[in-house]
């Protein structure tokens, strides 16, 4: 069995090294190389660890570009795991068999972020679905799912990062069986079926006309990457962590009710406490130390 595995971000990287550990990897694609530090570009997070691990990379700009070059490494099982690039049809039809480690229990939430939806939905269970890659969004048969409890404490960042090793475990549990064909599947309900976009701009901006618990799943959900943002004059203040404060008052949404070795704001019902906070230019704050000496928050309005 000779794989072409297709990832990105940290959350393919289990997956990547527990393949690699047991079967023939011919050939890694990632996306292209988007942040530089001190001129130099940084390699994402599967491109880090193809290298380490010796492995043929590749990062094009669409996968579909060179069709040739990857079939040129005979790959007989294509693996994809958050890798954010259409994958065409002309590219799976290279493949014997192809497997997709989506972060959902499908058929809910299909789409790039299934995953920082569950948390801002309120969700207390996601989970990960394995799936055979189809030319519609995520609706592939069905092979395998687990499920993983989300808790209070849970942002996007320890999510991804508990995903990825039940994907990882799940994968290596059925992948000889759907290579073999011994596993078939089973069809998506399609009137089951719920939709997770990738994230918008205007999605980070924090509304607190919203209820309190909304704001603070919205923060979770957010955190680590890239952060629910607050804009204020002409700054924007990055939060990472928050709770709800019980606040009975008649404020509007928006007030900052306290910066007392805290930071306190009105929303729609209840209030919202900042507890960690990033000023841009600064390192991330506690909100004890953002009140100390900060000039930012004067007024009583954010709004």
């Amino acid at each position: 069995m000779k794989i072409v595995f297709m990832g990105t971000p940290d959350f393919a990287v289990p997956i990547l090294e527990a393949l690699h550990t047991k079967y023939e990897i011919v050939l890694v694609i990632s996306q292209p190389n988007k942040l530089k530090k001190k001129g130099q570009w940084i390699d994402t997070p599967v491109a880090f660890a193809a290298k380490k691990l010796g492995l043929p990379l590749y990062q094009p700009e669409k996968v579909g570009a060179d069709i040739d070059y990857i079939e040129s490494f005979g790959g007989d099982l294509l693996v994809t795991a958050a890798f954010g690039q259409y994958v065409p049809s002309k590219v799976l039809n290279l493949f014997k068999k192809t497997l997709n480690v989506h972060g959902s229990l499908l058929p809910q939430y299909r789409g790039g972020a299934p995953i920082q939806r569950a948390i801002m939905d309120g969700k207390k269970e996601t989970g990960i679905t394995i799936i055979k890659m189809a030319k519609k969004l995520d609706a592939g048969v069905m092979y395998a799912k687990k499920s993983c409890p989300i808790s209070d404490t849970d942002t996007s960042s320890t999510l991804f990062e508990k995903l990825s090793f039940v994907g990882r475990d799940l994968l290596l549990e059925v992948i000889e069986d759907v290579y073999t064909e011994k596993l078939k599947g089973v069809d998506q309900e399609e009137s089951e079926v719920t939709y997770a976009p990738n994230l918008t701009p205007e999605e980070e901006q924090i509304n607190f006309c919203r209820p309190a618990q909304e704001i603070v799943c919205q923060i979770r959900g957010l955190a680590l990457e890239p952060g629910a943002t607050i804009s204020y004059k002409d700054t924007k203040l990055k939060v990472f962590q928050a709770h709800v404060v019980p606040d009975s008052s008649k404020c509007k949404p928006g007030t900052v009710l306290s910066l007392k070795k805290q930071v306190v704001i009105k929303a729609a019902d209840d209030a919202v406490s900042l507890d960690l906070i990033l000023v841009p230019g600064k390192k991330m704050l506690s909100a004890k130390d953002f009140v100390n000496g900060q000039k930012i928050l004067k007024e009583l309005d954010v709004i």
